[in-house]
């Protein structure tokens, strides 16, 4: 059995929280992008919870700035491997930043149209 099996599974979760904690906070001392969607997480949270009218429309609206949340760690991940890798231009580099970055943008799409057409039903509808 590998050093790593050794300890059992509830032995590993609280390295696992940590070492999340240790990314969480990374990502927020390091990345700008991930600073600015913390913050709209934070502002359009509670607003999220006053617009709507069910539950569903709250998940919706919350899951919206999650994933941009999330597409934003996995695209700084990426990020910072390719540069952990070189910094010379590779086209197999590029590529995988621009996927990355690709991925960040559907979110940020997706969001606008969840938070778009709820703002509209919220404001102009009624």
């Amino acid at each position: 059995m590998s050093g790593k099996n050794k300890s059992g599974h509830i032995e590993r979760i609280l390295p696992a929280i940590k070492n999340s904690i240790a990314g969480l906070f990374s990502a927020y001392k390091n990345e700008i992008a991930f600073r600015q969607e913390v913050f709209l997480f934070l502002i359009l949270s509670p607003i999220a919870w006053l617009i709507s009218e069910s539950f569903v429309e709250f998940f919706l609206l919350v899951f919206s700035l999650v994933f941009v949340l999330v597409t934003e760690l996995l695209n700084s991940a990426i990020e910072a491997v390719v540069d952990r890798v070189g910094l010379e231009h590779h086209e197999l580099s590029g590529r995988a930043k621009d996927i990355a970055s690709a991925a960040v943008f559907v979110s940020i799409l997706f969001f606008l149209m969840v938070w778009g057409y709820k703002v509209y039903q919220y404001f102009v509808l009624s």
